[in-house]
């Protein structure tokens, strides 16, 4: 038996040691090979194990006080090894063969029927002499293939496992930021004054959109956020999930699955597909708390976790989390550099010369550009219960989050948002600035039965239900056509109208839920194992009517003013939604699928899908995979996959439709202040877009093709490469601000509506992406520690190959220049780095672990009336994490340390000017209240954070 076959982990000792003494262990997550050594080491024990097969094998850590067989069930739980006792009281560690193939499995982790996942046997151990020991072993699933037993490397699909401990190791309290961070082809961008994308940030893979990456909790399909992205920023015309919703301290692992994916999922797997497990330990628990700011004094955040397992006799588990986060906001606004107040003239060099007195001692800083209030209450549970000759699983997560953000400021001078009373001065004289509240509600369940056969088949079925509820309120504004009408038709004095004027309304409320029955069978013949399922879905979508007082036109009649002055309807800064604009739909979606993969000889594995998709409203569609992997030699392989892929049009996209006011360049002055428009967003059966002729939606298709290698070039070197691309066509995109004057058909539409513009969604543009990944690792030992390197990054490019118009309608005869603005096309191409580079370095010795990672964000480029290209820029983020004891650990790091910002902004900017005083003072000089840019910033713009936590296990 060679060296390679066979590994011994010797230091036996002088005098054999009771298995029943205990021992204090301390060994790091690593490799199951290395933490077998080290638990030879500790307890003068012999292990006799293969090399090859346990060095694929990752184990948790132990760190406490155990007996020899009790602290090496514990370090191998969860790792798909068990230990075995033979008659020569000699250990040997296996993988389970008999049992790998289980479907009855604890179901915190993905069920083993769902399309595309791993399995990797996770058993109990059987470190006693006698079999009654042994437990029933538990079967732990990855995305990327069906089949128990594949490593990731065995996969023909890339796959990214992030553990919970490399999420914590990022020092960030978000699920989002946390995901950027480790994995590169993950972008969170951030935008500040983008009424509800303030809130719910949008999560791209691969460069594409939000609702092109499809989400799974314990591998049931996670249903989106209620909102849809429909200001100016990442993911415009979009609607994703809400990643925030889970707290971090819920999660097992995180698996990424970077390849097209809807011939086993079905619609919104274009990207890949990001798979959340939930923790499932059965004992112990922790709590945690941890508080930072940013080095500007603000964004102060205070995160508190408790999490618990709980043993249901012999048969079951159930595990809680409970996460309160306070998060305060960050403001990185410039000076407001233009007029207040009118009476304003020219002055010399371009400044103004103030006329009202109030205008030298008016406040500058007006603004609040940077992160969201946010205030969030999260509960977790998962479980599972073996009952009859299967299991009974499921979980339930909920989330509260409360948040503020800030929209424009409106100056006294702004006289259609704040209006001009009888006493010539503006209801609010000092100006104010509107807070859009947003309250959110996530809830979601989930409860299945699972059961095995005698003919290595297994059965699932199992229900799902999520919701996603938004209710908007905007609070210190106005409705200035409401303060315009009672100047003209009340007996109140100006003060008085100031004094009674509403200041808080109710602006609308989004819901969007989901239903969702699986039932998957699986069998595992000789050569081939098949899998088969159907899924039946039902998305629910509602948007209900605000007060009147936040949307109505009291100064306006049919269009016409019914006085001497007209001022804004709505509440300013995020304007309600009335009763006409009222949304309830339903859609009924059923899919099929099958499933097959086979070894063709111990080198070759091929894999192949086929699914079916029904879907209420537009269609059918049928997608197909195709992916194999090819071990050249045993450290060597290459793999490759083709598929097809859909994705179907969200039912914000079919049914999202109200008036709102946006702020876009001036045409008239380039150079100068935004203006708010009345914009329109309407549905594609509104009356409007049928009185034009603008079809209904239909699904997006695309085709992927992936191919790539993996190559161990050491033991404790490994290196993954993959190129892929993403031709998508009839991609659903949200149109430009059409006003008046590009057809009669439209301006005449329009002009009924009482919209000053109207925007739309339409299958409008085709678009290719391509790119490659790469990670690589290295294990090693230094200055008596382990050292883990990794290095990851991502490239790549989406071009829109073309644009075009509905056929047969009144924009068919618009340029698509004029439907798909140069904005429009920039924010698919440009508006995300076109690479992404992260290297991180672990290190740790006995009670000191120290991260140290390097994220490199690319070039990007924003169009916004000019365009800028901001430069690329490293971030320094750092750990530091020592246990006291075997209870206690304390942490303290900063992210971006050396306080990196993206280029200052030089376009797009508002309130900009010089100020001075009769006698040539200078007031004010700015170049815009938007130093940043507002629109794009991959790596947001408040600067370094610094922290520190403190943890306790019990």
């Amino acid at each position: 038996m060679t060296i390679s076959l066979l590994l011994l982990c010797i230091l036996i000792g002088v005098k054999a040691m009771a298995t029943d003494e205990l021992i204090r262990f301390d060994i790091s997550e690593q490799r199951a090979d290395k933490a077998l050594i080290a638990f030879g080491k500790t307890t003068n024990r012999t292990f006799v194990f293969s090399f090859d097969v346990v060095s694929k094998y990752n184990v948790g850590g132990l760190k406490g006080y155990y007996s020899v067989n009790s602290g090496l069930k514990a370090l191998l739980k969860g790792s798909g090894l068990m230990a075995v006792v033979n008659p020569s009281n000699q250990i040997s560690i296996k993988i389970n063969n008999d049992d790998r193939k289980i479907a009855t499995m604890k179901k915190t982790t993905l069920a083993a029927l769902i399309p595309a996942l791993l399995a990797t046997g996770q058993s109990a151990i059987a470190a006693e002499e006698t079999p009654q020991a042994e437990k029933k072993p538990e079967a732990i699933t990855v995305v990327g293939s069906r089949v128990a037993g594949r490593s990731a490397d065995d996969l023909p699909v890339p796959v990214d496992i992030l553990s919970k401990e490399a999420l914590q190791n990022t020092g960030q309290i978000e699920v989002g930021k946390m995901l950027q961070a480790i994995a590169p082809s993950f972008n969170f961008s951030t935008s500040a004054i983008s009424d509800g994308t303030d809130a719910l940030r949008p999560a791209t893979l691969r460069g594409l959109g939000p609702d092109q990456t499809l989400v799974l909790i314990n591998g049931k399909r996670r249903h989106q956020a209620s909102l849809i992205h429909i200001n100016t920023s990442v993911g415009r015309g979009t609607a994703g999930t809400d990643m925030n919703a889970i707290p971090a301290s819920a999660i097992k692992r995180i698996e990424v699955l970077r390849d097209g994916a809807a011939a086993q999922y079905g619609s919104d797997a274009i990207a890949g597909v990001i798979n959340i497990v939930l923790n499932d330990e059965d004992e112990g628990g922790k709590v945690g708390l941890t508080y930072g700011q940013h080095s500007e004094g603000d964004g102060e955040s205070t995160n508190l976790d408790v999490s618990k397992g709980f043993a249901l006799g012999d048969s079951g588990y159930l595990n809680t989390t409970l996460n309160v986060r306070d998060r305060g906001t960050t403001n990185r606004a410039g000076l407001h550099g233009s007029c207040q107040f009118s009476g304003c003239t020219d002055g010399a060099n371009g400044a103004k010369v103030a006329g009202d007195p109030r205008e030298a001692t008016a406040t500058r800083e007006t603004f609040r550009i940077g992160d969201a209030d946010s205030q969030q209450f999260a509960l977790t549970i998962n479980t599972a219960y073996e009952l009859g000759p299967g299991e009974l699983y499921g979980f339930i997560t909920y989330s509260k989050r409360d948040n503020e953000s800030a929209a424009f400021f409106r100056h006294n001078a702004n006289n259609g948002g704040n209006a001009p009373l009888q006493d010539g001065d503006a209801t609010i004289s000092a100006g104010f600035l509107p807070k859009i509240n947003s309250d959110i509600n996530d809830i979601s369940y989930n409860f299945g039965y699972t059961t095995e056969f005698d003919n290595d088949s297994s059965l699932d079925l199992s229900y799902t239900y999520g919701q996603n509820k938004i209710d908007y309120v905007t609070s210190d504004t106005i409705n200035s056509s409401f303060a315009n009408s009672l100047r003209y038709t009340s007996t109140l004095s100006a003060d008085e109208i100031r004094a009674t004027v509403p200041r808080e309304a109710t602006a609308y409320g989004l819901e969007l839920a989901l239903q969702t029955i699986n039932l998957d069978y699986t069998v595992s013949y000789d050569a081939l194992e098949l899998a088969m399922g159907a899924e039946m879905r039902s998305d629910w979508y509602t948007v209900n009517a605000g007060d009147e007082y936040s949307y109505r036109d009291y100064d306006t009649e049919a269009g016409q003013s019914l006085y001497a002055t007209d001022r804004s309807a709505g509440t300013q800064g995020f304007g309600g939604i009335g009763p006409l604009s009222e949304v309830d739909e339903t859609r009924d979606v059923i899919s099929f699928y099958v499933d097959m993969e086979t070894e063709l000889n111990d080198n070759i594995i091929i894999n192949g899908a086929i699914r079916y998709d029904d879907y209420e409203g537009f269609g059918d569609s049928t997608n197909f995979k195709l992916a194999a992997n090819w071990s050249i030699t045993d450290d060597f392989a290459l793999r490759s996959a083709v598929s097809t892929g859909f994705r179907a049009p969200s039912m914000q996209q079919l049914y999202f439709n109200n008036i709102s006011t946006q702020f876009i360049d001036n045409p008239a002055d380039p150079a100068g202040d935004q203006i708010a428009v009345q914009i329109g967003t309407f549905r594609n059966d509104s009356v409007l877009a049928q009185s034009i002729g603008i079809p209904e939606l239909k699904e997006e298709e695309s085709t992927n093709f992936s191919i790539g290698a993996v190559w161990g070039v050491t033991d404790d070197i490994n290196v993954t490469i993959d190129y892929y691309t993403i031709d998508i066509d009839d991609r659903i995109v949200i149109s430009n601000k059409l006003g008046y004057g590009l057809s009669n058909t439209l301006d005449n539409a329009l002009t009924a509506a009482g919209a000053g513009a109207g925007q739309f969604f339409l299958n409008g543009a085709d678009t290719e992406t391509k790119g490659f990944d790469i990670i690589t690792t290295w294990n090693t030992e230094m200055a008596g520690g382990d050292l883990n390197l990794t290095f990851a990054a991502n490239f790549t490019d989406t071009e829109v190959a073309k644009v075009f118009t509905p056929a047969n309608s009144a924009l068919g005869d618009i340029d698509p220049s004029d439907i798909f603005s140069e904005q429009d096309i920039s924010i698919i191409e440009e508006w995300q780095p076109k690479d992404r580079i992260s290297v991180s370095a672990l290190y740790t010795y006995d009670d000191l672990s120290v991260n140290l990672a390097f994220n490199r964000y690319g070039e990007y480029t924003v169009t916004d009336g000019g365009r800028q290209t901001f430069g690329a820029e490293v971030l320094t983020d750092i750990r530091v994490k020592y246990q006291i004891n075997e209870n206690m650990s304390v942490n303290i790091g900063g992210n971006n340390i050396f306080d990196v910002y993206p280029d200052e902004n030089e376009i797009g900017n508002s309130r900009t000017g010089t100020i001075v005083d009769g006698s040539g003072s200078q007031i004010v000089s700015s170049p815009g209240v938007f130093t940043y840019s507002r629109r794009s910033a991959p790596f947001g713009f408040n600067g370094a954070y610094y922290y520190a936590g403190l943890e306790y296990s019990f």
